[in-house]
């Protein structure tokens, strides 16, 4: 049974005649960027692939070769699995928006680096994976399934964080007539924030 992320994702790549959505690899993909910019990815230091037609499926070993890339966006495809981010030694900025992500597990691989998260639009219910992150400062997850508070008091744990987005998730649906009383409790649950779901703090 096709999820209701997933047919978002679907409805917004063509479809062919007999209605089947073609995606591919990050390889694929890296080979089709590399051949419109006469360049090559393992040299870049931004690698945009958002919104890609056909949509990317996986992520594979090929970026593995994104050795100086210091911003990768991979958002408004059809991903479901984070993977493969083990040789981005210089990652600071990762762009996994609209998705179908679950889990944010893999992303312990570029704890020591990574400083900003976009991931809203998926469907990730837990944060493990980076409450390790020793410099996330920017962490955008709205539409996502956070249901508890017990949740979101673990991102008490990443003393540098800053800046979250986190509307849309139901914990935050729960609270949606009395913003003041949401703002003022997480920001007590998470002290280090200075700017909650676009207002400064």
């Amino acid at each position: 049974m096709t999820s209701k992320n997933s047919t978002r994702r679907l409805s917004i790549f063509n479809r062919d005649a007999d209605d089947t959505v073609h995606s591919i690899t990050t390889t694929e993909a890296l080979i089709k960027w590399e051949e419109e910019r006469g360049e090559s990815a393992r040299q870049a230091k931004v690698i945009m692939l958002n919104g890609h037609y056909p949509p990317i499926h996986i992520m594979d070993h090929s970026l593995g070769k994104l050795i100086r890339c210091e911003k990768l966006s991979l958002s408004t495809n059809m991903i479901e699995r984070i993977a493969n981010l083990n040789g981005l030694k210089h990652l600071k900025i990762l762009s996994l928006g609209r998705n179908l992500i679950t889990s944010l597990a893999p992303l312990e691989v570029v704890s020591d680096t990574l400083e900003e998260l976009w991931i809203s639009y998926n469907s990730i219910q837990k944060f493990d994976g980076i409450l390790t992150m020793k410099k996330l400062r920017v962490l955008y997850m709205s539409n996502n399934h956070i249901k508890e508070w017990s949740e979101l008091r673990r991102l008490s744990a990443i003393s540098t964080l800053e800046d979250l987005v986190f509307n849309g998730n139901p914990l935050h649906d729960e609270w949606k007539k009395d913003e003041e009383s949401w703002i003022d409790t997480v920001h007590k649950l998470i002290k280090s924030l200075r700017k909650l779901d676009g207002l400064f703090l």
